[in-house]
């Protein structure tokens, strides 16, 4: 695959400090971007609920695997984002028995300057196409290793395409052996 000038070189199998891995972590509403606007939705989860190590890792994009599971504890309700819209958390309650699987993920850490966000935040795309929403549910997942530094985007059609070769990236490094194997830690 043809690399960009900004890609990090990726070994053949996770340096230090990865792999990172996550306990189960909170799904929260972000900002309705990554579907609505970007047609990549993503899983957004609170950085204060991540080890302290993601917090010392360098703003861009990573990539791993991510394992998401229901809560039936809880019961559906809605919650109303920042902006007034409102989502559904249904805690994961439709969400199929493929869908509890361990999938591959790229994912962001940073400010998303695009956006000019005030806060850091952590942003999952998983590369599994789920049938519905799954706010409040619970996801583990880890970082195996980094592709790219964070990017300001003069268009959002930049943004787009740097994410789908993001992806292109992610899924091929994932289907090494060395990689493949990380998804035992979910």
């Amino acid at each position: 695959m043809a690399r960009r000038p900004v890609d990090v070189p990726i070994p053949a199998s996770p340096q230090p400090p990865f792999p990172i891995v996550t306990d189960y972590v909170d799904i929260v509403a972000g900002f309705g971007r990554g579907s609505s606007e970007l047609g990549i939705p993503t899983a957004n989860v609170p950085i204060e609920q991540l080890p302290d190590e993601v917090n010392e890792l360098a703003t861009g994009v990573y990539f791993g695997w991510a394992r998401v599971r229901p809560r039936a504890d809880q019961e559906a309700k809605i919650h109303h984002r920042h902006d007034g819209s409102e989502v559904i958390y249904n805690y994961g309650s439709q969400l199929s028995e493929i869908e509890l699987g361990v999938f591959p993920i790229v994912l962001s850490v940073g400010w998303n300057p695009f956006y000019n966000n005030s806060k850091k935040t952590v942003e999952l795309h998983i590369l599994h196409d789920f049938k519905e929403d799954f706010y409040g549910a619970k996801i583990k997942f880890n970082f195996l290793g980094y592709i790219r530094p964070e990017l300001n985007y003069t268009t959002k059609e930049a943004l787009i395409e740097d994410i789908h070769t993001d992806i292109k990236i992610a899924s091929e490094v994932l289907h090494s052996d060395a990689y493949a194997s990380l998804k035992s830690q979910l």
